[in-house]
């Protein structure tokens, strides 16, 4: 993992003022069918880079993708809708949007840019050298700027031409290349429970399978003083102490991996001792509770228990660090989501004690938004995938490409 980089508060007055900034964000953001933004928090959570910028006079430049258009042009992915809504939230300031991304529009807008002024470019994933990294696609995104700054921490595990490949080529010619505040956010909150957690540090870990987590899992139980299982990951667990599963999910390539996990462990790994079990995996299914060594042979886990969350709590109840990744069961269903909440709850109790809690993206996230819990968790990262990928301890490419902190 990377050290501190630097920041968009290490740059120099002259360094922004009348700079072309190439901001690369992460504005993939949910909408409805009527093409409406249902979910503006990564808009918003870019808000204070984007001000701390403007107010110092810089022309913003932004580069973001949308969806999976596969290098080309898909109209439904256009980020004009995500330009609206920025021009609502920087009300005062000239935002504009062109459905162009290194070409002759795109240039002609920049040209004409006035100091304080932002400028949406067009999805970059509409660019077939975007995600292949492409040198010469990231020399013209080089181009379009003075400063690079990637507040991006979601896509920061991908090499793209607008994460890597531009900030690498901007390095190279001398420019600066710098993290921007939620990025830093981000990298601050996730690095400091790996290297120094105040304990003691219990990790969460929910989500379908195994095999997606790991990774994480061998990286964080040296560290970790309790890590707590849910979700269809636990099933495997649950087969490979012998015990019955049902229909549930089970990764029977795993078992192995699994009852290797639970013989060097010792008790730090903590499964569920009940399960929410049902027919199928839909609204309206009648549900019943078991415990782990009586599930039916017809049934599915598809949540954790009443006495697991108690449990969990329990854990949790004189934690002061705690990294939750991944839902405790389908949480979408009301049927399966009583304790996603009941965690969730739990995790917002610690952090009114004093602990530092940390969300690490993706359906986790979207679990405790849903709740209306995001006021009180430490932090809410902005990145699945990403979060994943360093809480393993990778390198993420977006952000090993930025200036440490401290170099010149």
């Amino acid at each position: 993992m990377s050290g501190r980089k630097k920041t968009i508060t290490d740059l120099t007055t002259d360094e922004v003022r009348g700079r072309r900034v190439l901001v690369r964000v992460d504005y993939n953001v949910p909408l409805d069918d009527d093409g409406r933004i249902t979910d503006d928090t990564r808009i918003t959570t870019t808000l204070p880079t984007l001000d701390g910028l403007l107010q110092q006079g810089a022309r913003v430049i932004l580069l973001a993708h949308f969806g999976r258009p596969k290098g080309k042009p898909v109209p439904e992915m256009s980020l004009k809708p995500v330009a609206d809504r920025l021009r609502e939230l920087l009300e005062g300031r000239r935002v504009e949007f062109v459905a162009d991304t290194v070409g002759h529009e795109a240039r002609t807008a920049i040209g004409t840019m006035f100091d304080g002024d932002v400028l949406l470019l067009e999805n970059t994933r509409f660019l077939p050298g975007e995600e292949k990294n492409d040198s010469g696609l990231a020399q013209e995104m080089a181009a379009l700027g003075d400063v690079y700054v990637n507040d991006a921490f979601g896509a920061a595990h991908r090499a793209h031409a607008s994460t890597a490949g531009v900030a690498t080529v901007m390095r190279l010619e001398g420019k600066p290349v710098v993290a921007g505040l939620l990025m830093d956010r981000e990298l601050q909150y996730l690095g400091r429970a790996l290297s120094e957690p105040e304990r003691p540090f219990v990790a969460i870990l929910g989500g379908s399978k195994i095999s997606g987590k790991i990774d994480v899992i061998r990286s964080l139980l040296p560290q970790v003083d309790r890590l707590l299982i849910g979700g269809a990951m636990a099933n495997t667990f649950f087969k490979a102490m012998g015990l019955a599963t049902g229909t549930s999910l089970v990764e029977d390539d795993r078992l192995d991996m699994a009852r290797e996990l639970l013989s060097t462990s010792g008790d730090k790994l903590v499964l569920p001792v009940d399960a929410v079990v049902a027919e199928k995996m839909e609204a309206g299914q009648a549900v019943q509770t078991v415990d782990r060594e009586a599930i039916p042979a017809d049934r599915m886990v598809l949540d954790v228990g009443p006495r697991t969350v108690d449990e969990y709590r329990r854990v949790l109840s004189d934690a002061r660090t705690v990294l939750w990744n991944g839902p405790m069961g389908v949480f979408e269903i009301a049927e399966f989501a009583a304790g996603t909440r009941g965690v969730a709850e739990a995790v917002a109790e610690a952090t009114d004690r004093g602990a530092t809690t940390i969300i690490g993206g993706g359906d986790s996230a979207a679990a405790v938004a849903e709740m209306g819990l995001e006021s009180r968790m430490s932090h809410v990262s902005t990145g699945g995938g990403a979060s994943l990928e360093f809480l393993e301890g990778k390198e993420l490419p977006g952000v090993a490409a930025l200036a440490d902190a401290g170099a010149s």
